[in-house]
């Protein structure tokens, strides 16, 4: 089945129109004719090469919202009419220890990518920019009713990595909550952290989004380019997601934790980062990591955001203007999220 996409034809060249193979639909397959797809941070390290060599030509997108159109002979969890998403993970194993816990992103023989990865069958996934995509059925999920098609699109993502971690090192009533930048993971985790009844804080670059920290749910706001920030803050919280892509003073943070605090990174940094391990052994803090959800976990992030009344913060825009919207977001002039409208591909 040929569809509409675009496509990155090698390292940081443009995005441009292109023509893609979907397989046929097996037994266990959803078709799906994608309406919104979001755009990620990670995308663009990904045609940019910052992440490593790529099986270029590459159509990014792992944040798909859209309606069933078909599926095969064996699926029952989904019908033709559904209003389905697809994250950042298309395949697993499904029986090494982590799959058979519900955490197939940290399948043991390696999750399968929504793009620019290896599937089960030996072919190369490509993703949501584009009219259609066929899903194993068991990585599909069902997008309720409550949420905006458009606005849910970036949850499959962005709604996802920050509620991983806020769920897992039990953000709530009680908990001092640190969001470490206001993008477009950072807005999701303010959204996220204040709904599930911790006291949250934002620690952005600068007070220029301030009044938006804010009405997402910010309890506090602080500016990490002032050096007071980190002197009035000292001790102060139990949990400090970053989400942010650049490179940040560890040890800095790492002071702001309370004993037993966590600093959890889901921002990629192109370059490694450093740690005195003193940092550390002082609080008995800890610093970690954290990938997406698996599949269990993103469902109940999906209806507790609807419950919550949750979407993203969004520009939609077609697909002419993917280009653009790069460079806007390399440039952080994007208030939250762009999100493709791909009836324009």
């Amino acid at each position: 089945m040929r569809v509409n996409a675009y496509a990155a034809p090698s390292a940081g060249q443009p995005l441009a129109p292109t023509t893609i193979e979907r397989r046929e639909v097996g037994a266990n397959d959803v078709l799906i004719q994608i309406e919104y797809a979001g755009i990620c941070h990670s995308d663009i390290h990904t045609v940019n090469g910052d992440w490593g060599p790529q099986p270029f030509p590459v159509v990014p997108g792992h944040e798909i919202v859209g309606l069933v159109t078909e599926v095969g002979a064996d699926v029952t969890r989904h019908q033709v009419g559904d209003r389905v998403g697809v994250g950042c993970m298309v395949n697993s194993c499904g029986e090494c220890a982590s799959c058979t816990r519900g955490e197939e992103q940290y399948c043991l023989e390696g999750m399968v990518g929504t793009y620019a990865a290896t599937d089960r069958d030996g072919t190369t996934t490509q993703g949501g920019y584009s009219t259609h995509v066929v899903v194993d059925a068991d990585f599909v999920l069902s997008v309720p009713e409550g949420l905006d098609p458009a606005a849910a699109a970036p949850l499959l993502c962005a709604g996802i990595t920050t509620y991983a971690p806020l769920r897992h090192w039990n953000a709530g009533p009680g908990k001092k909550v640190a969001i470490v930048g206001l993008g477009g993971l950072g807005h999701m985790g303010v959204k996220i952290a204040h709904a599930l009844g911790a006291e949250v804080t934002v620690l952005s670059q600068s007070l220029k989004k301030q009044k938006d920290g804010l009405r997402l749910g910010a309890d506090h706001y602080f500016a990490t380019s002032d050096p007071s920030t980190f002197e009035q803050l000292p001790g102060q919280f139990d949990l400090i997601v970053n989400t942010v892509s650049a490179a940040i003073d560890l040890d800095a943070y790492l002071g702001l934790l309370a004993v037993d605090g966590t600093l959890v990174n889901v921002g990629a940094p192109a370059d490694p980062l450093s740690v005195n391990v003193f940092s550390l052994i002082g609080g008995r803090r800890s610093f970690a990591g954290s990938m997406i959800g698996g599949i269990a976990l993103t469902q109940e992030m999906l209806d507790f955001c609807a419950e919550h009344r949750i979407g993203a913060e969004i520009e939609v825009i077609a697909a002419d203007e993917i280009n653009e919207a790069y460079e806007r977001v390399l440039a952080s002039d994007v208030r939250y999220r762009f999100v493709i409208d791909t009836a324009t591909l």
